[in-house]
Order: C-alpha cells, then sequence, then structure tokens
C-alpha cells in the first residue's frame, strides 16, 4: 500500500470510531432523561 492510502484510511477509521461515540454519548443522554423522568412520576 502506498502512504497516501494508508493514511486515508486512518482517516476514515478514525471518523467512523469518532462519530460513534458522539452517537454513543447522545443515546446515552436520551436514556438518562427518560430514567429521570420516570423516577419523577414514581415519587408522586
Amino acid at each position: 500500500m502506498t502512504r497516501n492510502l494508508r493514511l486515508l484510511l486512518l482517516a476514515i477509521a478514525a471518523a467512523v470510531v469518532l462519530g460513534g461515540c458522539n452517537t454513543i454519548e447522545g443515546a446515552g443522554k436520551d436514556i438518562q432523561k427518560a430514567g429521570e423522568k420516570i423516577e419523577d412520576a414514581a415519587k408522586r
């Protein structure tokens, strides 16, 4: 493989990994908010 191709593949892999982290973080925040609403409803 040429050096440019290796760098391109590395950049693509990094973008996929970083994009996945943002998606998982957002999903975690949504689940946390839903849990808080359920907790508040249970306290009533």
